[in-house]
């Protein structure tokens, strides 16, 4: 099933997590790995955005619109291919049920606070909340780019290059993964100076994380627009580890 939309405010979060605190990843997938201040580290992020004029991508109608968060681990597949594991994905209570028969997708229930930057004069500030038992909330003003905490990755441009060239994603599934395939152009970036409130949401999801390491992100963009085509692939056996990624019943 191939669907089309357009991400509209895509705000990106990215931290560098420690790879001995990082959840269990299930097989065949294993960490993109970074050696820094003589230890591994691995990435995560949080996608902050809104679906507009969802449709099938063979259909014109219906067209859907709304707010979601997902949070992503950034991996190598089984055939070593870069990918990302959806940990979470958090949509209005209406999206669950379509998301869950349709798309085969662990979506979540959640409230959602979204600001419009690209309506609003660059100069100004913004915030985001998303509640679900435990709360994101994010602060956010155009700003110089910026590196901060943990491993450097290169110029800002490849930096930026690193979160978003991924064509590939899974998520877990009733025991096995599911891949998402997506074709996406090149998008306009505006770097941000963040700050973050409450990150309890995002801490619980990512297990050992705490919420002091989570308020210091390795760096942070918004994408004003973001059109992409996405496939929902066959799933694939999942021989589940011991100690497994939070279900995003969780988050």
């Amino acid at each position: 099933m191939q669907l089309r939309t357009l991400a509209r405010d895509c705000l990106y979060l990215n931290w560098a997590l420690p790879l001995e605190a990082a959840p269990k990843l299930p097989a065949p997938l294993r960490y993109e790995l970074h050696s820094w201040k003589e230890a591994e580290w691995v990435f995560a992020s949080a996608l902050l955005f809104r679906h507009s004029g969802l449709q099938l991508k063979t259909m014109p109608f219906p067209r859907v619109s709304y707010p979601q968060m997902n949070l992503r681990l950034y991996v190598f597949d089984g055939a070593g291919m870069p990918a990302v594991l959806f940990v979470c994905m958090l949509v209005p209570p209406w999206v669950v049920p379509v998301s869950r028969l349709m798309g085969r997708q662990p979506a979540a229930a959640a409230g959602f606070s979204y600001p419009s930057p690209t309506r609003q004069s660059p100069e100004e500030s913004w915030s985001w909340t998303i509640r679900r038992r435990r709360r994101l909330e994010v602060a956010a003003r155009v700003a110089s780019p910026q590196v901060g905490y943990g491993p450097p990755l290169g110029s800002w441009e490849r930096t930026v290059d690193y979160f978003r060239n991924r064509r590939l994603g899974y998520v877990e599934w009733e025991g096995r993964l599911r891949a998402i395939r997506t074709s996406h152009p090149a998008a306009e970036v505006w770097p941000l100076a963040v700050e973050l409130g409450e990150v309890d949401l995002v801490s619980n999801c990512l297990g050992d994380i705490g919420a002091d390491a989570l308020r210091s992100p390795h760096s942070a963009w918004l994408c004003p627009e973001i059109p992409f085509i996405f496939e929902l692939g066959k799933s694939m056996a999942l021989p589940l580890a011991p100690q497994r990624v939070p279900a995003a019943e969780g988050c």
